[in-house]
């Protein structure tokens, strides 16, 4: 599927994921992860980018962010963590060199249709790599968090229950339900092109208010101008 450039816009979820070069690992040990989160939680503070979500995985991290009133954030944190990172691991492991690979993937989530939806298919992705058979046997995720288990100081709870509206039993069972196959490919895939997670609507809005046409243009056409954010 063709990509768009990354698009960002302001009080809005943003899905993010983020591979480790070639999808070799990136987090070997526990020391490896609790120094992502701590970078995490500093520079979101600092920033004042919300977190909904997030899980690390073995070569890969999601986030599902929100850069308030302030595009550039995301971007600005996504450099910080990758960057920290970076020199952390190549330290410890005497080594130079690229620990990610390329650039971060990013969609804007339609808060009204996918938030809940989002926040589970990151959430399941250590029982759908069958590392854990629930969610809350895995300690790098939010689910503990989202779910009323724990604490992470991490995740912005009052923005998360204004967006899901769902109480922690609630979001529990949702979880417990899975994510649909078909609701999985179609986060996937928009997530992999930078598209929209969102309807025909949400396009159109998101157009509005960015002033960008993200629809892609049919065969033989000129190709889009890619956006920056």
């Amino acid at each position: 599927m063709p990509r768009i450039g990354r698009v960002v816009a302001p009080n809005m979820p943003h899905h993010v994921v983020q591979r480790g070069h070639n999808r070799n690992a990136v987090f070997v040990d526990d020391g490896d992860y609790s120094y992502y989160l701590d970078t995490l939680g500093k520079w979101t503070r600092h920033l004042q980018v919300k977190v909904y979500a997030w899980c690390l995985m073995t070569n890969h991290v999601h986030l599902l962010l929100d850069p308030r009133d302030d595009i550039k954030s995301i971007g600005l944190l996504m450099k910080r963590l990758a960057g920290r990172q970076t020199r952390f691991v190549n330290k410890q492991e005497n080594r130079t060199g690229s620990l990610w690979d390329g650039r971060y993937k990013m969609s804007i989530v339609d808060s009204d249709q996918y938030f809940l939806q989002c926040c589970r298919y990151i959430e399941l992705n250590p029982v759908k790599a069958k590392m854990v058979i629930r969610p809350e046997n895995y300690r790098w995720s939010s689910y503990l968090e989202n779910a009323g288990l724990a604490s992470s100081g991490i995740v912005d709870r009052h923005g998360f229950t204004q967006l899901s509206g769902v109480s922690f039993e609630d979001y529990r069972h949702y979880v417990a339900q899975g994510t649909p196959s078909s609701e999985a490919r179609f986060i996937s895939q928009r997530l992999e092109s930078n598209r929209l997670t969102g309807g025909d609507r949400f396009v159109k809005e998101i157009e509005s208010r960015t002033g960008i046409r993200l629809e892609y243009k049919r065969p033989g056409r000129p190709p889009m101008n890619k956006v920056i954010d």
